[in-house]
């Protein structure tokens, strides 16, 4: 696949509140010859046939949840129509967030598994709740997770340093962790004006919010020493772009610049430069980074090439070793996995009232400019 540099794009502006739903008729996201609605509509129900009771969503049965890959399930349902689903998987978080906030890192059905406190993952409820609301129009669920999302954006922001990134985590006992990481930054970025768009909806305007999240994209943009080296993870490469800090032109040429060093042609993306593991949800990542950027062409290609870890039963397998094409790890399948391909496909089909969400950030509050 090439990478040249221009392409037109088609942007939504966000007015007035969400966008209403479409007919009822129309099950979820199409795209044209590769996944359609009814292809996306089991994808789904493998997520939700996989959530507990309680409301989490896990990897795989048995195994541990995180909030962020919870969230992101919680999304995929919300396009495919599961409003339920989605409003028990946000109600198991508000039942289960810290006085401080925040979120362990990994939870099993009967507790917590690692105790450590991830900044990304708690932020990301903002973005999660947002995008629900877009999809819905539910404004009570707006109200009843403000409180939720308000507690845990000020645990994050408590983790910022004074020229503008967030520290990674804290341990359980309240230490913070000593560095901060440009993929969890740039995440944090779109979730906190996922929450400044909450706030607004609410009337519960928090310029404070705003000024944070003008220094960490500042950061970000203009400061890479500021976070810890991890040149090798492909999500250091795409993730300011799909976050929304890196845009335009700028994006464009940040995501050529690195493209054939992450990109393995006819596979997807790698999770790290020097390995040929290609991963299904971060090839979606990318694809809707790409997207953003007005390469549709490329976008397009990249979500043929996903098709090859589908799985019979409408789920998605984690990775592929390539040229060898085994399944790492073994056979694991996975539904933040599964939820990335609905996310890129809305993106890429204009489906849900949120499938812009990612890839025109014109629709979130802009990132004011600080000196």
């Amino acid at each position: 696949m090439s990478s040249p540099e221009s392409h037109d794009h088609k942007e939504t502006e966000l007015t007035g509140g969400p966008r209403a739903p479409r007919s009822e008729s129309i099950a979820g996201p199409d795209v044209a010859g590769v996944l359609s609605a009814s292809d996306l509509a089991l994808t789904a129900a493998g997520i939700a046939d996989w959530q507990l009771p309680t409301g989490m969503i896990p990897w795989f049965p048995g195994g541990h949840a995180d909030p962020w890959n919870h969230v992101e399930a919680a999304m995929a349902l919300s396009v495919m129509g599961r409003r339920a689903e989605a409003e028990r998987a946000y109600q198991w978080l508000a039942d289960h967030q810290r006085p401080d906030g925040a979120w362990h890192q990994y939870y099993v059905a009967e507790g917590v598994e690692q105790d450590k406190l991830d900044a990304n993952c708690v932020a990301y409820v903002a973005t999660g709740v947002w995008h629900h609301y877009l999809c819905t129009g539910n404004r009570s669920f707006l109200e009843s997770m403000w409180p939720t999302v308000r507690q845990a954006i000020c645990f994050v922001l408590d983790l910022q340093l004074p020229r503008g990134e967030i520290r990674w985590a804290r341990h359980a006992d309240g230490t913070p962790w000593s560095f901060a990481l440009l993929t969890g930054s740039s995440s944090i970025a779109h979730s906190l004006r996922a929450a400044i768009a909450i706030g607004e909806e609410l009337g519960r305007e928090r310029p404070d919010w705003e000024l944070s999240a003008a220094r960490l994209a500042d950061a970000i943009r203009n400061q890479p020493d500021a976070f810890a080296p991890k040149d090798r993870w492909a999500m250091d490469w795409y993730y300011p772009v799909l976050a929304g800090v890196v845009t335009g032109q700028e994006g464009r040429t940040r995501l050529a610049s690195r493209f054939d060093e992450f990109v393995m042609d006819g596979h997807g993306v790698r999770c790290v430069a020097d390995r040929p593991w290609v991963t299904a949800a971060e090839t979606c990542e990318s694809i809707i980074a790409h997207l953003g950027v007005g390469r549709r062409d490329i976008a397009i290609e990249m979500f043929e090439w996903v098709q090859d870890l589908r799985a019979d039963d409408g789920s998605y397998f984690t990775g592929m070793v390539i040229p060898e094409r085994v399944h790492f790890p073994a056979e694991e399948h996975t539904t933040y996995t599964a939820a990335a391909v609905i996310l890129a496909a809305d993106a890429l089909s204009d489906y849900s009232p949120a499938s812009s969400l990612f890839s025109n950030h014109r629709t979130l509050p802009e990132l004011i400019t600080i000196g």
